[in-house]
């Protein structure tokens, strides 16, 4: 191995990212606080933060009182300086959201899909057309959109290609970033799993603050999770890490969209337990419109229905015996569970999830570990997908549109271990 040799640039970058990324996660501070927290000079703070104010990354943000010396200058990111854009690939829908560097959130599109298994051109045609739409309702520049973070179901390979793997949707190697460059898109993109981008925005902001050892579970027609460890997000070999929904729940049991059987996915995933409720009552159609509307149907139903009840009751303790799993494989201090179907699912049954969990988890794991509801709610795939130009931008301590070629994802471990 070729040993790597700092240089001045190195270090200047590194030290622009650290103070970004306390200004960002932790801001508006005084130089002083700076120093303090990031170990460095007041003079390295000093230099470093003039550079920052110069390139328009940061400003003052006010004064606050210094024990009996003169007040001391706030900092802050500028929120002014640039804009981003997440969105969530669903399985029902395209949500498109645009955010300031404050993550206040200025524009929402939401285009349905047409099919529970979109076809690759159709998802294409709807992310490109709602890219388009949300700049324009937001009233900004598209030269001042600093990236665009996807959140995509199933398996996604960074490189050399981004190459989009989902076999419950009939994807194999998907090539999304061409399509949509071909569709016109021309703004910086940044690619991820849809699970794993509500991990980082929980993890930067929500139910996974704090925690460095966790895991974000999300629960909507599909199943998936983020696993983190050490502050970081685990990928795997090649990035498919975190498909909880496809590990096998029950031997030879119902048939999942994988092709596989007994998958978790196939007894807790919204498209399953409302074919479960479906058979439970002799074939007849659940109430709703939509899958989402067909769940809150049964929800509704449980205090007065058996049949909604015993199938609600069994959700929550496959859920349980799923997260239990979890606990077992990769003893996290906090697991959050989100995901519509996980949020309208935990926020009627969360004391039974859990109790199924510690039935089936090692007590000791169990007890070291939190399971707790989501906080971003259903905006959670696409605000955390936002934060992929963010991490970009963090790790650079530059505007990330000004390096070639810019990273396409790469959710900055500086930035999550800041948060």
């Amino acid at each position: 191995m070729e040993s790597h040799r700092s240089t001045v640039r190195d270090l200047r970058r590194r030290n622009r990212s650290a103070l970004l990324s306390k200004l960002f996660f932790d801001g508006p501070l005084s130089r002083q606080e700076l120093s303090q927290l990031s170990g460095l000079s007041v003079a390295t703070v000093s230099n470093v933060t003039g550079e920052l104010i110069e390139d328009r990354l940061v400003v003052e943000a006010g004064l606050v009182d210094s024990d009996g010396g003169r007040p001391r200058v706030l900092l802050r990111v500028d929120p002014r300086y640039g804009t981003v854009v997440g969105i969530d690939v669903g399985e029902t829908g395209v949500k498109v959201e645009l955010f300031d560097l404050s993550m206040t959130r200025k524009g929402t599109v939401e285009h349905p899909l047409h099919s529970p298994r979109p076809e690759p051109a159709e998802v294409v045609a709807q992310v490109a057309a709602a890219l388009r739409e949300v700049v324009i309702q937001a009233g900004v520049d598209e030269s001042g959109v600093l990236g665009v973070g996807i959140g995509l179901p199933g398996t996604v390979e960074q490189a050399p290609r981004v190459l989009v793997h989902a076999q419950a949707l009939g994807w194999d190697a998907v090539p999304f970033e061409e399509q949509l460059r071909a569709a016109g898109v021309r703004l910086p993109l940044y690619f991820d799993n849809g699970a794993k981008t509500q991990g980082q925005g929980e993890l930067w902001f929500g139910a996974g603050r704090g925690a460095r050892h966790a895991v974000v579970a999300l629960v909507g027609s599909g199943v998936g999770a983020a696993v983190i460890t050490h502050g970081a997000t685990y990928r795997g070999a090649t990035s498919s890490a975190g498909e909880w929904g496809h590990t096998t729940i029950v031997y030879g049991g119902r048939l999942c969209r994988c092709g596989a059987r007994g998958c978790l996915e196939a007894y807790v995933g919204a498209e399953a337990v409302l074919d479960r409720y479906r058979q439970a009552r002799g074939g007849r159609p659940v109430p709703g419109d939509d899958e989402q509307s067909s769940l809150a149907a049964l929800i509704a139903a449980a205090p007065r229905s058996r049949t909604a009840a015993r199938v609600l009751d069994e959700t929550a303790g496959y859920l349980g015996a799923g997260i239990a799993n979890l606990i077992n494989l990769f003893n996290p201090e906090r697991i959050v569970l989100g995901g519509w179907a996980g949020i309208a699912l935990g926020g009627v049954a969360l004391e039974r999830i859990r109790a199924s969990a510690a039935a089936y988890a090692l007590r000791r794991p169990y007890e070291q570990a939190t399971i707790e509801l989501c906080r971003l709610g259903q905006d959670a795939v696409a605000f955390g997908a936002a934060t992929l130009p963010i991490a970009a931008l963090l790790a650079l301590g530059a505007d990330p549109r000004e390096s070639q070629p810019a990273p396409r994802l790469r959710g900055s471990t500086a930035g999550m271990d800041a948060a």
